[in-house]
């Protein structure tokens, strides 16, 4: 058994908060056992994930090593060129718009407490995820799921889409996942109709640390992957086994 956790990491300091979702993973199956939404900073991130026993892989949303001065990363190019037809290319990232990167400030965090970029499964590792490549792999589908963007109406639609495929999953004979009643709010569509503003905002936060939970056990079973670039310059690792 490991213990794994997700991270949906606000890029941007305090503006934004961040969601961290943590599952008990063996073999064949993941458990969502806990989430921690609206923690705002970075050093807020750190103290959750240092808070939780027994962890052994994170795999995060968001930026982990950025060296370029400016334009994309390398990994981020590749990204687009691979996925940016079906609307699920990358944001930017560099040193002249990030100086001082939440995502690098928690890495280099998780670096020193020996959790290695990619590591093998035996081995504490980090990891850097994008949850719209990782759906389209994982489900199988034609272009990015929209739940991010657009009116209140359809943020709310699509985040009931992306529920109704994530709970899916439960059914899957890759990896399946299992949430308990008492996180199951979450998904709830019935109130996710009724959510708005922060309160609908902070769910797609959760929903989408459940992803990088999920993708984080992925990795840790060995399942097909890709990673566009490399530990060096910047990574980000793409699970490319359908689950559904």
């Amino acid at each position: 058994m490991h213990i794994i956790a997700g991270v949906d990491l606000a890029w941007m300091g305090t503006r934004n908060p961040t969601a961290v979702a943590v599952g008990r993973f063996r073999p064949g199956i993941v458990e969502l056992t806990s989430v921690v939404e609206g923690l705002y900073g970075t050093r807020t991130v750190i103290e959750a994930l240092d808070g939780i026993a027994d962890l052994h892989g994170v795999a995060i949303d968001g930026p982990l090593i950025i060296r370029n001065e400016a334009g994309q990363r390398e990994c981020e190019r590749k990204i687009g060129v691979t996925y940016g037809a079906r609307k699920a290319s990358c944001h930017t990232s560099n040193l002249g718009r990030f100086p001082d990167a939440a995502g690098t400030q928690l890495s280099l965090h998780l670096a020193e407490a020996g959790f290695r970029h990619l590591a093998s499964s035996d081995q504490k590792w980090q990891l850097e995820c994008y949850p719209h490549p990782a759906l389209i792999e994982i489900f199988g589908l034609p272009e990015r799921l929209a739940y991010k963007k657009g009116t209140v109406l359809q943020k709310r639609s699509g985040q009931i889409a992306l529920c109704n495929l994530v709970r899916s999953l439960e059914n899957s004979v890759i990896l399946r996942l299992r949430v308990p009643d008492a996180l199951c709010r979450y998904l709830d569509t019935e109130r996710i109709s009724a959510l708005r503003g922060d309160q609908l905002k902070h769910n797609e936060d959760v929903l989408d640390s459940i992803v990088c939970m999920y993708v984080g056990a992925l990795f840790q079973s060995g399942q097909d992957q890709t990673v566009f670039g490399s530990p060096v310059d910047g990574y980000i690792y793409v699970p490319t086994r359908r689950c559904i």
